[in-house]
């Protein structure tokens, strides 16, 4: 697999790939992908691209030079897929669009990330994750409702494109494994971001209700909402159902609740929300959270206190289920990563390396893809066509 794509969500999608066992040869500029600027950096190590280029052979070929797109295309001919997030009608500036490349390779898989798709009238709108979800429909119901809409703070609709990009990806070569024919995968960050609007879509359509932010509760949905303990901690509650709502009620001993003709089905907490709710934060306020966790448990509530980061890394689940492992890095020894996901039983995920630097096998690919000798490889550096890193290992394969 060839990656063309920067900063998130065209890496995205060929990281998950690579967990799952995909070769996955990364090009980048000599500058290095945006990435390496992102995020916190340790040893002056960019902790995100660490993650973000893990499992990936690193590359650096100049995509503007002529004698860097014939790189591409001879690589083409190694690759059954091709990942790329470019603006729309970039590759085929370069003359690597899908014609020129399925000429080369009939077989290969194109997958193409933008903002607004490869077509219509804002297809050349330069397009980023934020500004998509936001023509998307997700921000505007995001936050609470007397304040502007909120944004997540990590890279979310990137992630999502990533993720549909990569289901895309394997149902493309589904069809060639029965057709032998490749194809386009379109993906738009606006149309990902969309998608999940699905739930208040027809209810728009035949109704001409707009659905807007309801904060951390949900107007359907009582009691499901954000309660904050005596010492501070915040604590979400969901007990809408009728059996979870008289768990509820049972833990907070409150028995009485359930005869109450306000609050006895679902349909009229829906109508005295507000009140319910106050009740219930009555009860959680006068309480620390061990107090509240234990009365909870006890009646086997659903609720959770609002993790960290920091109670993430101490969690005894997350450690059960290794969702953090401990990365090798040529580095800084190791690094911590979120496990791949989802599970597979038969053929599960993993990670043998985290991301280096810049040109790391640029050598190595170019010598094992394409023969190149090493007296080519000094003349494609002088010329700035490609570069190595300082360290990398001529051999092959992830320097040591």
């Amino acid at each position: 697999m060839l990656e063309l794509g920067t900063t998130i969500a065209g890496p995205f999608c060929a990281r998950l790939l690579a967990d799952f066992g995909a070769d996955v040869i990364k090009v980048e500029s000599a500058e290095g992908d945006p990435s390496r600027l992102s995020g916190k950096r340790y040893r002056n190590k960019p902790l995100y691209a660490a993650s973000m280029m893990r499992n990936k052979r690193l590359i650096v070929i100049d995509l503007r030079t002529p004698e860097g797109q014939d790189l591409i295309r001879r690589l083409v001919k190694k690759v059954d897929v091709l990942v790329e997030n470019f603006r729309p009608g970039t590759l085929e500036k370069w003359n690597l669009g899908y014609d020129a490349l399925s000429a080369i390779n009939p077989g290969l898989i194109l997958v193409r990330v933008s903002g607004y798709g490869q077509s219509g009238p804002y297809s050349q709108r330069p397009g980023y994750g934020v500004v998509c979800e936001a023509v998307g429909g997700l921000r505007h119901v995001t936050g609470d409702p007397d304040r502007p809409p909120a944004r997540a703070n990590i890279a979310l609709t990137d992630c999502i494109t990533g993720l549909y990009a990569a289901f895309g990806t394997m149902m493309a070569l589904k069809h060639r494994d029965r057709t032998g024919q490749g194809q386009v995968v379109d993906t738009a960050l606006y149309e990902c971001a969309f998608s999940f609007m699905e739930a208040h879509v027809a209810a728009y359509e035949k109704t001409g209700y707009i659905v807007g932010r309801e904060g951390a509760g949900h107007s359907g949905s009582v009691v499901n909402n954000l309660f904050k303990t005596r010492d501070g901690d915040y604590v979400h509650i969901q007990g809408s159902q009728t059996n979870s709502f008289r768990r509820l009620c049972l833990a907070m001993k409150r028995p009485d609740i359930l005869e109450n003709p306000k609050f006895n089905t679902r349909p009229e907490r829906v109508k005295n929300g507000d009140e319910m709710d106050a009740i219930v934060q009555e009860w959680v306020g006068a309480r620390d959270y061990a107090e509240v966790e234990k009365a909870l448990s006890a009646e086997d509530v659903v609720f959770t206190r609002i993790y960290t980061m920091a109670d993430i890394f101490r969690d005894p689940h997350f450690k059960a289920r290794k969702m953090i492992r401990d990365v090798p890095d040529e580095e800084l020894g190791s690094i911590a990563m979120v496990a791949p996901v989802p599970r597979l039983s038969a053929t599960p995920g993993d990670i043998y390396s985290s991301g280096g630097r810049t040109g790391r096998d640029t050598a190595a690919v170019l010598s094992e893809e394409l023969g190149i000798t090493n007296g080519e490889l000094d003349e494609l550096i002088k010329k700035g066509i490609v570069a190595i890193a300082a360290d990398s290992n001529p051999k092959g394969g992830f320097a040591p």
